[in-house]
């Protein structure tokens, strides 16, 4: 008699970077990038200012058009995706992008409304604290209180894919802290989630895959382990990247 096994066919990346080269004049920010986030993932893109995560993720929100390679986003190209698309993928841009006269909460209850099944938001203000300035004009908040506003709006969709562009940058301790358990807990839910980072406290606290990037080249890409081997992730780094050019 024969035994019938159940077979699950893997599940391919949500995002795949492919050759991508993106140049501005006589500057070449991104020089033939490849590399690949996984669903229930958390993919760190680490590298100091000006190495190319920006230019990479923003090439993958659709707000930049490569010169050369493919980018893919839930198999679709974003630079041409329509709306049902882009309600699938959350973004926390680097300035935050928030309008400046609204308040914090009537910001966030606004974006509930324009999707179909968002998160419960007063439990996301309360996560986040954003309860102790939620009647607060975004204008009026301080860098650490905008980017915990920008967190929210980019989760609250329950998004499949979320790019989160620094997303702990200015914040202390504690609301640190939170805000990598909502990011994993955003993972563990079955997202992608790209989060870039000049940070290694974040990347080593975060990651289960790191991509490291400098002067727009992908130099390693791998969980935590394979980077770093028998060193510190810092380390690693550094002999990856320096060069006495």
């Amino acid at each position: 008699m024969a035994i019938l096994r159940h077979y699950t066919a893997p599940v391919p990346p949500y995002v795949r970077v492919t050759d991508l080269r993106k140049t501005f004049g006589a500057v070449v920010a991104v020089d033939s990038a490849s590399w690949s986030a996984d669903p229930g993932a958390v993919t760190c893109v680490l590298g100091p200012n000006g190495a190319g995560k920006t230019t990479m993720i923003e090439c993958l929100e659709g707000l930049q058009r490569p010169d050369a390679g493919t980018v893919r986003v839930l198999d679709v190209d974003p630079w041409e995706a329509g709306p049902e698309h882009r309600a699938r993928v959350g973004v926390m841009l680097q300035d935050g992008g928030l309008p400046q006269s609204v308040s914090a909460a009537r910001l966030l209850s606004h974006l509930t409304r324009l999707h179909a099944g968002p998160t419960d938001v007063d439990a996301l203000i309360d996560r986040l604290e954003i309860n102790t300035f939620a009647a607060t004009p975004v204008r009026r908040l301080s860098g650490g209180q905008r980017q915990r506003v920008a967190l929210a709006a980019a989760l609250l969709a329950r998004p499949d894919v979320a790019f989160l562009d620094e997303p702990s940058a200015g914040l202390d301790p504690h609301a640190r802290r939170e805000v990598w358990s909502l990011i994993q807990d955003t993972a563990a839910r079955g997202a992608a989630v790209v989060v870039t980072t000049h940070s290694f406290e974040e990347a080593e606290r975060l990651a289960d895959r790191i991509v490291i990037v400098h002067r727009g080249r992908v130099v390693a890409d791998g969980t935590p382990a394979q980077v770093a081997g028998d060193r510190s992730l810092e380390d690693a780094y550094f002999s990856l990247t320096w060069s006495p050019s």
